[in-house]
């Protein structure tokens, strides 16, 4: 039993920071799942967030848990997780959200825990411990989430404007600002589905450490399930608004048509991402599938400048995360 390397108090201070990050990870990304909705008018934003927040909920009866295992067990070699390990992920993810959240920076909180478990282990045991598959899965969809958003995004509004095209602009802005409830609630589904299966596979991961759970388990404790999809709801109802005006409005303007095609392209996304057990970040794919749905109207829709910095963001979020996670494993080795 490995229990004798890690106190029990250790243990649930660890499982705290991991609830505290999986709430930081709705608070981060509430943004993503109530932007457009917002700032088309649909729904005041107190209305928006308890949706996406009880959305976010129920996708535990509807996603299975391929994205926890991706995590858990095909990130880095589970044979150099410790306390010391979890402890430097969790903490160099936390602040990475932070820093982002305090700049208004739609960066992803999935990558920046990715990035945390790479820091950490690499700072323990050097390259040896990644697990290439996992991570190149993780890498390739940076890419690919937010162009399938993109696609989905421009696909469906080019079919909405055929559909539509003898209509009047008002009778469309009604129609669609009844259909987009419909299309924020499946985006929410999307967004709880993938990213509270992130923090399920830390939890998981740590359990199998302490002896608590087996690594031949092929699914993790269903309690663990119920705290991480609760702790990602909460975070989602207090919602991190700085980042709302970004996503919704300064990449390109949105009215209710657009703010359907968009979260319906990143539900699709999300949909197809949990379905291949892939961690994806709910940030690239709603910001790809809104410049999708700006440049099927025009090229000069999409504010390319803010789109740019947004992409910057992403390059930096997985290194700037494991540095700061290579610094808290040490901090955490001489504390914990």
């Amino acid at each position: 039993m490995q229990t004798l390397h890690m106190s029990i108090y250790v243990l649930g201070l660890l499982i705290a920071l991991a609830l505290l990050f999986d709430f930081m990870n709705g608070f981060h990304d509430a943004a993503n799942a109530i932007a457009t909705v917002v700032s088309t008018g649909v729904l005041k934003p107190q209305t928006a967030v308890a949706m996406a927040a009880v959305f976010n909920f129920i996708a535990i009866f509807i996603f299975g848990l391929g994205v926890a295992a991706t995590v858990g067990k095909g990130t880095i070699d589970p044979n150099v997780v410790d306390q010391y390990v979890i402890f430097g992920a969790l903490v160099g993810a936390i602040i990475w959200n932070i820093i982002t959240w305090y700049y208004g920076i739609p960066s992803s909180s999935s990558h920046a825990l990715v990035g945390g478990l790479v820091g950490s282990a690499v700072a323990k045991a050097g390259t040896g411990a990644l697990v290439g598959g996992g991570l190149l899965k993780t890498v390739i969809f940076i890419v690919v989430s937010p162009l399938l958003g993109f696609v989905f995004g421009s696909i469906i509004m080019l079919i909405v404007s055929w559909m539509f095209v003898k209509s009047t602009p008002r009778k469309v802005d009604t129609w669609f600002r009844r259909f987009q409830l419909f299309s924020a609630a499946a985006y929410s589904l999307g967004h709880g589905g993938n990213d509270a299966q992130k923090t399920i596979g830390i939890i998981w991961m740590l359990l199998i450490f302490a002896g608590y759970s087996l690594p031949t388990d092929h699914t993790p404790p269903m309690w663990v399930v119920i705290c991480c999809y609760t702790a990602i709801s909460f975070g989602t109802l207090f919602g991190g608004w700085r980042i709302v005006k970004t996503m919704g409005q300064k990449i390109t303007k949105l009215k209710p048509v657009g703010g359907f095609c968009a979260e319906s392209g990143g539900a699709m996304t999300l949909f197809i991402a949990s379905a291949l057990g892939v961690p994806v970040s709910t940030t690239h794919t709603i910001t790809g599938a809104i410049v999708g749905v700006g440049s099927a109207q025009k090229m000069s829709a999409v504010r390319w400048g803010v789109a740019g910095n947004i992409v910057w963001a992403w390059v930096f979020t997985i290194p700037a995360s494991a540095f700061m996670a290579a610094i808290a494993w040490w901090v955490g080795t001489h504390v914990l």
